[in-house]
């Protein structure tokens, strides 16, 4: 048959277009099937990505600012990220599976500079524990996204990759001989107020065909070098041998962001620059990263916030290694001297595994994400309670909580307060303790309450009482003990207030009339009993000249006599019968609140009050000896700005108070406010020392009492209402730990009205017409 007939020609024609025209039928359908399998794996990818997104935790790290961690102490952080990748069961189908991410964020404005994590929330505890075994002193909390957009911000972006194929490198802080987030955050430090800039890297696992590519570029090489006829040599053996330390590490799919935010376009431009050119000291010989073209602002956006992986990359991937993250994103250490840095203030410690959970409720302890309450038994109380912290850090909010929580309870109470936190107490008293309520206001003079200072019911409180009055005048007039008040002055007011006190219902009154008043002293001499004091009179008296005499005893008087002087502390100490007796009130659960405000008394008259009554509330104590032990109720006393009322008589309840059931909780605003006696005693008697913020001087004294969980840095720099506490359970000492004090009694709303009434109501009870307390006084003082 020849091929030259023209039938046999046009058949093969045909059936070449036919074969052709099927073929290229067959080449669209496959190209439209790959397109459509293509666009279904985008989409597959895209339609959850929002969810997960809105899934996501936001954790802020802090990190101590005096740690020493290296900067490839986060590779084993990022390596336990390399975890997450998902394997499909079939490897035609991995394409099909959706990785997932990780944002890394460093975001900077005026005012700090602050490291988060965004992740998965079932990947959280993973991560944490990787942190905190490096960083064991982080503080990690979750937080709300931030947010760092406002209305009239302009907003400039940048997406970078990297420029050539993945296996090649960047330079890693390996081979920077600085840190390398020294160059970020110091640009971050110099922002003005409305301007943000946010760092953020998506990290995505994947799987290993970029290694096998490089490692497949380094065979090739080493492979094409060995036959000297094709050997070109353009590739020398650092870069395979960089080529190959990336390949042997784990790699991620990364998404650079950075976003700028500022008043204006210029100035967003400008910071986006500066943070875009510290990515320049990452540049290697072999790769660097680049800006890659964004066609779509808005999309950018979007993807920049909720922290969106990169699904579609039109150019190479950017797969960056572990110690190529590193270099970008760490967390800071000591060496980063950048100022802003949002670092842990104060480091954080757990309470103990035994720490009970019922008692008097302190506060909350945070330990890397886990609370527990901490609660303080009636048992390890009786140790006593030390607080101490500057002015505003929440002391006051501490006492008054505890003693709330105290006086629902129906215990017995005594609230001191040198300043105005008793109105938050009566404010919020149960209505069924009113009747226990006993307020003594010394600034109420039309019905003054009387406190007589040589009230005693047996012989041997005498001693005591007169020795708390020498420890008073030396407190108030020779606290240096420089001779102001001395031996001469203890021996005449000790026999003075001996011979007084022979009068039932004397009071200082007298005392000032037994100094001038000689007829008076002849009255009183046939009541003496004690052969001692009577000698004084009859012996040494007697005998001293008339000048002399005048010296010692008009000395007194000027110290005695300014606080009979006064009218209204006159009405208060000149009543011979206290208003309210305080070893009844210990007996029967009473709430006692005296009210020593500074502002409404002054403060030698508030001072003068306090340092009369923790002594005779001691002597109220150490009465119930007359009671088996298991018969006497706890009572509680709490002492504000404890220092203006402690003498030596302190010293002695802190030893002495545990087994009558008097137990203390005092607090002050520094150490130094305290005589080395008080303190010794303090120290080597309470069983439990919480410490608020405090100053230099301070910090230096109580770090013995915290080491080694918490330093000198961390005394200095705790937050309001955050505490280091030292304590005992069941009577073992415990090593310290840090507590957010709850004051949870004390937030609760209060009620004025309340106040009020309990005040006329213990002023109707407790206090006496001013006019017969003076009428009394005037005629017992022959005034």
């Amino acid at each position: 048959m020849s091929l030259s007939n023209p039938m046999i020609t046009s058949n093969i024609f045909e059936t070449l277009t036919s074969w052709f025209l099927s073929l290229l039928i067959l080449l669209a359908v496959f190209s439209l099937l790959y397109f459509l399998a293509y666009a279904l794996i985008i989409w597959y990818r895209w339609r959850d990505r929002e969810k997960k997104s809105l899934e996501l935790v936001t954790l802020l790290v802090a990190v101590p600012q005096d740690n020493e961690v290296k900067i490839d102490a986060m590779e084993p952080i990022l390596g336990a990220i390399g975890s997450f990748y998902k394997s499909a069961r079939f490897k035609f189908l991995q394409t099909l599976i959706s990785q997932p991410s990780l944002s890394l964020e460093i975001i900077g404005n005026n005012q700090d500079i602050r490291f988060y994590i965004c992740l998965p929330e079932k990947y959280r505890d993973l991560i944490e524990k990787q942190i905190y075994s490096v960083y064991a002193g982080a503080d990690i909390q979750a937080v709300d996204e931030p947010n760092i957009f406002s209305e009239t911000g302009k907003v400039e972006s940048v997406w970078l990759g990297l420029k050539k194929l993945s296996f090649y490198p960047l330079k890693t802080y390996k081979e920077i001989p600085t840190d390398t987030l020294s160059a970020f955050t110091s640009v971050l430090s110099k922002l003005s107020p409305e301007e943000t800039v946010a760092i953020q890297l998506v990290l995505s696992p994947t799987d290993t065909a970029w290694a096998k590519s490089g490692k497949s570029f380094i065979s090739g090489t080493k492979k094409s070098e060995s036959n000297p006829e094709k050997a070109n040599y353009k590739v020398d053996a650092r870069q395979l041998e960089a080529v190959e330390s990336k390949c042997n590490k784990t790699g991620f799919e990364v998404a650079i962001r950075i976003v700028a935010v500022a008043p204006s376009k210029e100035v967003a431009k400008i910071n986006l620059s500066n943070v875009k050119a510290c990515f320049g000291q990452l540049e290697s010989p072999w790769n660097k990263l680049s800006t890659r073209k964004t066609y779509l602002k808005a999309q950018f956006i979007d993807d920049f916030v909720y922290k969106y992986p990169v699904i579609f990359w039109y150019k190479n991937k950017t797969i960056l290694s572990t110690d190529e993250i590193a270099s970008i994103f760490h967390f800071p250490n000591k060496s980063v001297e950048t100022p802003n840095i949002f670092w842990i203030k104060s480091k954080k410690a757990p309470v103990p595994p035994d720490a009970p959970q019922e008692g008097m409720y302190i506060g909350d302890n945070l330990y890397r994400g886990v609370t527990k309450k901490f609660c303080i038994t009636p048992t390890d109380r009786q140790r006593h309670f030390y607080i101490v912290g500057q002015t505003g850090v929440g002391k006051s909010w501490l006492l008054a909580d505890m003693a709330l929580q105290d006086i629902k309870a129906g215990r017995g109470v005594c609230f001191i307060d040198p300043h105005d936190t008793y109105e938050s107490i009566l404010e919020r008293i149960p209505p069924e303790r009113i009747e226990d309520v006993i307020y003594f206001d010394p600034s109420q003079t039309e019905r003054p309450m009387g406190f007589n200072v040589m009230e005693c019911d047996r012989e041997d409180q005498k001693d005591f009482v007169t020795s708390s009055i020498i420890n008073l005048m030396y407190k108030l007039y020779d606290p240096y003990k420089t001779g102001i008040v001395g031996p001469r002055f203890e021996h005449a007011i000790r026999n003075i207030m001996m011979t007084v006190m022979t009068e039932k219902g004397a009071t200082f009154i007298e005392i000032v009339r037994c100094l001038t008043d000689p007829s008076y002293v002849q009255y009183l001499m046939p009541k003496l009993t004690d052969p001692m004091v009577k000698r004084y009179w009859t012996d040494q008296i007697a005998n001293t000249n008339d000048f002399h005499k005048s010296e010692v005893l008009d000395y007194i008087v000027s110290k005695f006599g300014r606080f009979i002087t006064n009218t209204m502390m006159r009405n208060i100490i000149g009543q011979g019968v206290s208003s309210f007796n305080f070893r009844e009130a210990m007996d029967n659960g009473k709430i006692l609140i005296i009210n020593l405000a500074k502002g409404s008394i002054g403060e030698e008259n508030s001072a003068f009050l306090g340092l009369v009554l923790i002594p005779k509330i001691l002597i109220a104590a150490m009465s119930r000896q007359d009671i088996p032990e298991e018969k006497r109720r706890d009572f509680y006393l709490y002492v504000d700005e404890f220092q203006n009322f402690a003498t030596q008589d302190f010293a002695v309840i802190l030893s002495e108070a545990r087994k009558y059931h008097l137990n203390l909780t005092v607090a002050n605003q520094f150490v130094s406010q305290m005589d080395d006696e008080v303190k010794n005693a303090v120290f080597g008697n309470v069983g439990s020392i919480c410490s608020f913020r405090v100053g230099i001087s301070d910090a230096g004294f109580l770090v013995n009492q915290f080491r080694p969980e918490f330093n000198e840095h961390d005394l200095l720099n705790l937050g309001t209402g955050e505490v280091y506490l030292k304590t005992m359970i069941e009577g073992v000492p415990k090593s310290p730990f840090s507590l957010k004090v709850a004051a949870a009694e004390k937030k609760k709303p209060g009620n004025p009205e309340m106040a009020e009434m309990i005040k006329k109501l213990s002023s109707l009870k407790y206090g006496r017409p001013k006019a017969i307390v003076e009428a009394e006084i005037a005629k017992r003082a022959r005034l």
